[in-house]
């Protein structure tokens, strides 16, 4: 577990707010009163909290962020990891000083959060941290991990199959090509020629994306994809269509294509985030950090992540 950096006196904690909203200039850290537990929750002491582009494009304007029921002023991220700090009444599955993870829904960059639980209620939630998952790592499993398994339950990856990833290095792929690989299928994912290396480490064979993809991807696999993830836009649903996949066998999760299915992590199947979280412990998926950053750079970090070529995941450290 990392160092904690200090701490506001008792009954004051730190929460990145926003009374606007727009791009990471209206990000701040202030010190806002610690939240109270009530019955069925329990209040997490926040290590680590992860970021995903959801964050920032749900607090970009007010339309979006009405989408997702916020309103001003809001918090800022929602995957976390820490320990809990207090239960509620009526919690029997938890106990203060148990080490934990999930997420709350633009709460999470903050040094409390308060969630059910319960759990299985996507973006307000609260699952064991296995001891062998530092809380950096443990940050980075609810949103990404929930939408890499999602997306795919839906095109169904299994030995016989050549699945194409597009966007295989960002914070969602990392985590959808080492599960698809688990699963017995080949990978090939889309990246700069800078990230060839990055994504030969997590078991794709790298593609560069832009034109002359679908050529490209002939060559590395004459034999045909039968499968297709789109992680960042439309082109590689564009690349597999091209190449014969079958729109049923074809995933997006960050755009919406007539006929093409799309993922949703809120509807990863039940224990889908446990069974990441052994994985980790376990050794067999790993996450890259690409970067962390201390809260008070929350601008910074979210500039980066924003910035839409981070390989793998930038995590904020309170």
């Amino acid at each position: 577990m990392q160092e904690r950096r200090d701490r506001p006196a008792a009954g004051r904690s730190r929460a990145v707010r926003l009374d606007e909203f727009g791009g990471p200039e209206v990000l701040d850290v202030r010190e806002v009163p610690v939240p109270p537990v009530g019955p069925g929750q329990i209040r997490v002491r926040v290590a680590a909290a992860g970021l995903n582009p959801m964050d920032w494009v749900m607090t970009a304007d007010a339309d979006a962020a009405a989408r997702f029921g916020l309103s001003l002023p809001a918090g800022f991220g929602t995957d976390y990891a820490g320990v809990v700090d207090q239960v509620g009444d009526g919690v029997t599955g938890f106990a203060a000083g148990d080490r934990v993870f999930g997420s709350a829904l633009s709460r999470a960059v903050a040094d409390f959060v308060v969630v059910e639980s319960a759990g299985g209620i996507a973006a307000n939630e609260a699952y064991r941290t296995p001891d062998a998952v530092d809380d950096r790592t443990a940050a980075t499993l609810a949103i990404a991990g929930r939408t890499a398994s999602a997306a795919l339950a839906l095109i169904r990856p299994g030995p016989h199959d050549t699945v194409l990833i597009g966007g295989a290095g960002g914070g969602v792929g990392v985590f959808a090509v080492q599960l698809a690989r688990i699963a017995g299928a080949r990978v090939i994912g889309t990246g700069s020629a800078s990230s060839s290396g990055f994504l030969r480490d997590l078991g794709a064979e790298p593609v560069a994306y832009g034109e002359g993809l679908v050529d490209r991807v002939r060559a590395l696999a004459p034999g045909g994809v039968t499968a297709a993830l789109d992680l960042h836009g439309t082109e590689t649903v564009r690349a597999a269509r091209e190449l014969g996949v079958p729109d049923g066998r074809i995933c997006t999760i960050a755009a919406q294509v007539e006929g093409v299915s799309a993922a949703n992590g809120a509807n990863a199947a039940p224990g889908a985030l446990e069974e990441l979280a052994r994985l980790v412990a376990a050794g067999d998926v790993r996450v890259p950090v690409a970067a962390s950053f201390p809260v008070e750079q929350i601008r910074r970090a979210v500039e980066l992540q924003a910035g839409r070529h981070v390989r793998g995941k930038v995590v904020v450290d309170l």
